[in-house]
């Protein structure tokens, strides 16, 4: 290949595809080192430099210095008393002969560099379009295949929306006009792709933002979203003034705004709530109008109990768990729903027991025990830490006998405390000897998975979803673990 032809094809496809001239250079430089292999041994390594001003390129070849036990020479060679100022690893080079092209190194010199320019091309694409990702883009059907389909987006780009993420039912054909959010993704061995989406919970919120004027404006923000998208969402909002309705704005006038946002999705069912710090009554606005009785919270694992009456129990759940399982995605804890005769029942096993060990280890009557529960003291450390005059007012006792029981409720508290530690490392200990590392044991205790039975009451998949492992090695553990169940 002749200097002034480089500088020319350098030129040519620097201004034909608006890409900058080194990326053309570095993109020949490649194809030519490529093509120039087939005289060279397959493993060698081989590289091409381009002078940008004069074009002029020359060839160098390149050996990893090694020791003489080295069998593969093609690649490296030996430090030699010549060599001697080299060391293991370094770089031995030398300039070779340009290759003389014939008709099959030029198509693969070309081959080459059409790859090498498209993939820059892409990359200059990408990055025109990276401050819009997540954003709604409209287009047109270009192309329709059977696991995708083709959507140019402006000036001739094209983006892959995949059927995967259409709304069930959904059928477009060529020419048809469409909405969608871009989506920016790294594809294994192919670099950054335009991808659209339509199932996404970003597409229920930006088409909120073009009906709802008062989004854009930031007096009304959208703080959660969860979707089951062609059937249903729930959407969590908040006002950024106290004169302006949230769930008002976003429903509009006889339901206008909201009806728009469903029509677009396929008349997608969309709840619009209000958000609220406090995860509990979150929780009430999301179930809403199913009304909760009682809530139980547990902070450690993010998990609530929830007691709904029976009249409002199906409600509460939802055809097959749908409106339980938003709400849960929603919040962001695990919501689990009984009904208030359940709950009743489970907190009246929970206050006896717990007026035995008031008994046991405070030594007082069960009257006593009785009267501290109704004063709502229901822990150790509730009535350690309790004030006096509310201890006298539940109990009647004299401020004497008043501190020894809060003395008595402190040792009993701390022995509580040592108890549960002495079990969560015996756990621990458990989960290491069913060969978990402890990078493992981490992760699964993360997901609540603290215990050998709670390893033992999952199938191969659940556990297979928490932790990158073989179905084999999943299924030895979990079997492992149910020993226990047949001693």
């Amino acid at each position: 290949m002749e200097s002034i032809e480089i500088l020319a094809v350098v030129e040519s496809v620097s201004n034909e595809k608006g890409i900058d001239e080194g990326i053309i250079f570095g993109a020949l430089e490649t194809a030519i080192a490529t093509a120039s292999l087939r005289h060279f041994h397959e493993d060698a390594e081989i590289t091409v430099s381009i002078d940008r001003v004069s074009g002029e390129y020359s060839t160098h070849r390149h050996w990893a210095v090694a020791e003489e036990t080295i069998e593969d020479f093609h690649k490296e060679t030996h430090i030699t008393e010549v060599d001697s100022q080299m060391s293991l690893g370094d770089t031995y080079s030398i300039d070779v002969d340009n290759v003389v092209f014939g008709r099959i190194e030029a198509q693969a010199a070309r081959q080459v560099m059409m790859q090498k320019v498209r993939e820059a091309e892409r990359d200059n694409i990408v990055a025109m379009f990276t401050s819009q990702n997540n954003s709604l883009m409209n287009g047109t059907v270009k192309r329709v295949t059977r696991d995708n389909i083709i959507v140019d987006i402006g000036n001739d780009i094209e983006a892959i929306l995949p059927r995967s993420q259409l709304l069930p039912g959904e059928i477009y054909k060529i020419k048809d006009r469409m909405r969608a959010i871009l989506q920016i993704q790294e594809i294994d061995g192919r670099g950054s792709q335009l991808m659209l989406s339509r199932t996404c919970p970003e597409m229920v919120t930006e088409l909120f933002r073009i009906e709802v004027p008062e989004i854009n404006e930031d007096i009304i923000e959208i703080r959660g979203i969860a979707r089951d998208a062609g059937s249903r969402s729930k959407i969590a909002v908040k006002t950024n003034d106290g004169r302006i309705d949230p769930v008002g704005a976003c429903v509009g006038m006889r339901g206008s705004r909201v009806q728009s946002v469903s029509g677009e999705l396929g008349n997608e069912r969309i709840d619009i709530i209000i958000y609220d710090d406090n995860p509990a009554q979150m929780v009430i606005n999301a179930l809403a109008p199913a009304k909760v009785e009682s809530i139980v919270m547990d902070e450690d694992s993010r998990s609530m109990e929830l007691a709904v009456n029976e009249e409002n129990l199906a409600l509460a759940i939802g055809s097959r768990g749908q409106n339980i399982r938003l709400a849960s995605r929603l919040v962001g804890w695990e919501l689990n729903i009984i009904s208030s005769n359940e709950a009743e029942a489970k907190e009246r096993v929970v206050e006896a027991e717990f007026q035995a060990k008031l008994m046991d280890n405070l030594s007082i009557n069960e009257a006593e025990a009785e009267a501290l529960i109704r004063g709502g003291f229901l822990t150790f450390d509730d009535i350690a830490y309790a004030e006096d005059d509310k201890l006298l007012a539940a109990l009647g006792l004299e401020a004497v006998r008043v501190e020894e029981i809060k003395a008595a409720a402190a040792d009993a508290a701390l022995l509580e405390a040592m108890g549960e530690i002495t079990q969560e490392e015996s756990n621990l200990e458990s989960l290491t000897e069913l060969g978990f590392s402890e990078e493992e044991v981490d992760i699964l205790v993360s997901k609540s998975l603290k215990s050998m039975d709670d390893i033992a009451e999952l199938a191969v998949d659940e556990l297979q979803e928490v932790l990158e492992i073989t179905e084999k090695k999943a299924a030895e553990i979990i079997m492992k673990a149910r020993e226990s169940w047949f001693k």
